[in-house]
């Protein structure tokens, strides 16, 4: 079979020779010979089925070659999409941070009175975040149990308890933390803010205590009223529904706080000015 496979490619070969030559010869006569003419179209078929196959074979390997290039760019830039992403969202933490840095510094030069300790928070201290959480800073830098905490959204709680170089802080969401406070709108209502869950045990805040001739209402916000340990004006939160206890001839106010205590990362210690002393 082999054998014969040989033959014809032999056969095949002298014929495309033979009429190549018959070709050049006939070039220089203006008439084609019956036995030229007899070749040519016994050879040209055969002639057009190799010049397919080479030619497929030729556009074959040219896509394999350009699907490797392609291949390896595609994965090129799939690994420069992927540092872009990375420095994009370095890029809005940093912006985000240094928004919230703004934010502070704007806040302490605005409310100059009091000094402030910047503390970065760094665990949990409990099972509710929500409710406690520590911060790295304590007594050797001037902190101590009981002093407020804010950021530049409002009021975030007071610190429970204090360390060497830690201190844990009670959020405004412990229902141990109570906070006399003001109607912004009307100034004259005083009453007493403290931790609150609603029916769904969502973390909110409940201002008790108001008047019953008090005009609060929804859309009001709450601030300190400056009694006790938290300075005067420091935002609370807003309030979300008002309550009627005729019972008790007073008002009560579901708070929404200002600050989401899901979101700190930072936060700053009030410190009265001739109490500061940091090492």
């Amino acid at each position: 079979m082999g054998f014969l496979k040989n033959k014809l490619a032999v056969a095949i070969v002298v014929l495309s020779v033979t009429f190549l030559v018959l070709i050049g010869y006939s070039a220089k006569r203006e008439k084609v010979s019956f036995v030229e003419n007899g070749v040519g179209v016994a050879v040209n078929p055969i002639q057009g089925l190799f010049y397919k196959i080479n030619t497929k074979a030729k556009n074959f390997t040219e896509f394999v070659t350009s699907f490797s290039d392609v291949k390896n760019e595609n994965e090129e830039l799939k690994k420069r999409n992927t540092e872009l992403e990375s420095k994009e969202k370095d890029y809005d933490v940093l912006k985000e941070e240094n928004e919230r840095l703004r934010g502070m510094l704007k806040f302490k030069d605005q409310n100059s009175e009091y000094d402030y300790i910047g503390c970065d928070i760094v665990g949990r201290s409990g099972g509710n975040f929500l409710e406690e959480f520590t911060i790295n800073k304590g007594k050797k830098d001037g902190i101590e149990k009981q002093m407020a905490v804010i950021t530049e959204d409002g009021l975030v709680g007071q610190i429970g308890s204090v360390g060497d170089n830690w201190a844990k802080v009670q959020t405004l969401s412990n229902e141990n933390i109570a906070v006399t406070s003001i109607v912004q709108s009307t100034r004259e209502s005083v009453g007493v803010t403290k931790g609150y869950k609603d029916g769904r045990n969502k973390k909110l805040a409940k201002t008790y205590y108001l008047p019953l001739e008090s005009e609060i209402k929804v859309g009001d916000s709450i601030l300190t009223s400056g009694t006790g340990i938290y300075p005067k004006g420091i935002r609370i939160g807003k309030v979300i529904d008002v309550e009627e206890d005729k019972g008790k001839v007073m008002k009560n106010a579901i708070i929404q706080p200002f600050v989401d205590f899901s979101k700190l990362e930072e936060v700053l210690v009030v410190v009265p000015k001739n109490k500061l002393n940091i090492r």
